[in-house]
C-alpha cells in the first residue's frame, strides 16, 4: 500500500481480471470480469457519460464470494456507438454480458444512476431469469411527477451527428472533469483515475468517450412505475444520503408502493457517486444483500444441513459422553 493512498485503491488496482467483448445488435460491447467462474454472478452498470471503471474500486471486493461484471453500455466507455439508443436494447445489453461472462443462472444486476434505469429494462425482460436488481442511487417517480431525461433531440432541437468537444492537450482535458452533479471530492486520486480513463485520442487532441447523443431519441418512459411493480425478480435501493440527483428523490414513492417492505436504505455521509465516497460501504452493502437472496434460494438445503448436523450429533462438544 503506498503511503498517501488507502488499502482499497492499491489493492482494486491491483486485482487480477479479464477483459471480453460481446455483440449485441451490430454493437459491440466491452466488458470486464473479476473472480471464479462457477461464482454466484454479479452485473454492474454505470449511469450516463461513464463507464465500467466506476466500479473500479467496488467489484474487486465482491470477487471472493461472487463472479463479477462489469460493461460499458453502448455509447459509453470502450463499446460501440448507435445510431439510436432504446431500453429494450440497453437492457439487452447486460443480460448479453451475463451469458457471455459466463455469471452463471440467476445472476444479480446492479445499476447506478442511468444505470439503474438499464437495469430495471432487464428486470422488465429477463425478471424471470434474475437473482435480482439492485438500485443504485436510481428511484423510479409517480407519474404525475415523471419528467423525461431523453428524446434530446426534439425537445431541445439539436443537431445529429454532434460530437464532444475536443482539448489540445491531455492535461486541459483533464482538468475539465466533473461529475455529474457536481460533489465533493472526497478521494482526489480517484477523480484523477476516473477522469483519465474517460478520454480517448481524436484527431486535434482528445475528448471524452461518451457520445453525447445518447439521449437524442431514447425514451426513458412515465412507465417506469409500472415496470418496477411488474417486476418477476426481487430489488433493493441503495441510495447516496446526501444525493442531489434528480434520478434519486423518490424512494419515499418506493417505499410507498411496497407499503414499505421493499429494502430501501441510505449509505451515511455520501453523495450521488457513491461508490467514490465510500467504496467499501458499497461493496459490502452490495455483498449482504446478494448474500440473503443466494441464502433465501437455498433456504430448503440450509435447514436440511442443519438438520443433517443434529442428526449426526456433530454438536457435541470435545469431551462429552
Amino acid at each position: 500500500m503506498s503511503e498517501e493512498n488507502p488499502f482499497w485503491f492499491d489493492r482494486a488496482l491491483a486485482a487480477p481480471s479479464e477483459t471480453g467483448e460481446v455483440l449485441v445488435d451490430d454493437a459491440s460491447i466491452h466488458y470486464e470480469t473479476w473472480g471464479e467462474v462457477g461464482n454466484p454472478g454479479i452485473a454492474l452498470v454505470h449511469g450516463s457519460n461513464a463507464h465500467l471503471e466506476w466500479w473500479r474500486f467496488v467489484a474487486p471486493f465482491l470477487a471472493d464470494q461472487f463472479r463479477v461484471a462489469a460493461l460499458d453500455s453502448s455509447g459509453n466507455g470502450d463499446s460501440g456507438w448507435r445510431e439510436r439508443y432504446s431500453g429494450e436494447v440497453l437492457g439487452k445489453e447486460v443480460w448479453a454480458v451475463c451469458q457471455a461472462a459466463e455469471l452463471g443462472p440467476r445472476p444479480i444486476v446492479v445499476g447506478h444512476s442511468f444505470g439503474g434505469f438499464v437495469v430495471l429494462e432487464t428486470g422488465h425482460q429477463f425478471g424471470d431469469q434474475l437473482g435480482g436488481i439492485i438500485f443504485m442511487d436510481f428511484t423510479v417517480a409517480p407519474p404525475a411527477q415523471y419528467v423525461e431525461w431523453g428524446l434530446r433531440a426534439e425537445r431541445e432541437d439539436l443537431p445529429p451527428k454532434r460530437g464532444t468537444r475536443v482539448y489540445q492537450d491531455r492535461a486541459t482535458a483533464l482538468g475539465r472533469f466533473r461529475f455529474i452533479p457536481e460533489q465533493p471530492s472526497r478521494h482526489p486520486y480517484v477523480t484523477d483515475y476516473i477522469a483519465d480513463k474517460s478520454l480517448r485520442p481524436v484527431e486535434g487532441g482528445w475528448t471524452w468517450k461518451f457520445d453525447p447523443g445518447l439521449f437524442d431519441y431514447l425514451e426513458m418512459g412515465v412507465d417506469q412505475q409500472d415496470k418496477f411493480a411488474a417486476l418477476a425478480c426481487r430489488s433493493a435501493v441503495i441510495l447516496g444520503e446526501e444525493s442531489e440527483d434528480e434520478g434519486a428523490l423518490f424512494g419515499e414513492n418506493m417505499a410507498t408502493i411496497t407499503d414499505g417492505h421493499l429494502p430501501i436504505f441510505k449509505s451515511p455521509g455520501t453523495y450521488h457517486h457513491l461508490m467514490f465516497d465510500e467504496p467499501m460501504a458499497v461493496a459490502m452493502a452490495t455483498t449482504a444483500i446478494a448474500l440473503e437472496w443466494r441464502r433465501q434460494d437455498a433456504e430448503d438445503e440450509l435447514q436440511a444441513a442443519l438438520q443433517r448436523t443434529l442428526s449426526t450429533g456433530a454438536t457435541d462438544q470435545p469431551g462429552d459422553e
